[in-house]
């Protein structure tokens, strides 16, 4: 079992409690080929939306095209949203902020310094550059 296919189940169980404040699941329909793809992501809450940070190298975002309908498990429940991209660097860097004010201990494994409560703004900009924001409007 993979590292996403141990997640996924976990988050699908019971015990899911652990993980469900910070991460979820996220159902995206291939473009081209209308399978369903699921993967676990971490999220967090800001201004009504969930932001998920994923890395441009990615492939499963790429399925996300305007204002895109997808399917989470959010907390264990079934949640029907819609995602659109902050692919934006100069967003990204904004929002970067905002995430590692909720996500402090993210800044180690991005190799973002930090001093004072501060993230430095060259780290950010240069992260930002490999990172995106999904933006998902619950419906």
């Amino acid at each position: 079992m993979s590292g996403n296919e141990f997640m996924a189940w976990l988050l699908r169980s019971p015990w899911h409690g652990m993980l469900s404040k910070g991460m979820m699941l996220i159902t995206v329909t291939g473009r081209k080929t209308g399978k369903k793809y699921t993967t676990p992501v971490g999220y967090f809450e800001e201004d009504g939306y969930l932001w998920v940070l994923t890395s441009r190298d990615r492939t499963w975002w790429r399925n996300l095209c305007g204002k895109t309908p997808i399917t989470l498990l959010l907390k264990r429940k079934p949640v029907n949203a819609v995602a659109e991209l902050v692919l934006d660097e100069r967003a990204v860097s904004f929002w970067m902020y905002e995430y590692l004010q909720h996500v402090p201990q993210a800044a180690r494994p991005l190799h973002i310094r930090v001093k004072d409560g501060i993230a430095n703004a060259e780290d950010v900009a240069q992260i930002a550059r490999s990172k995106l924001f999904v933006r998902i409007h619950l419906s």
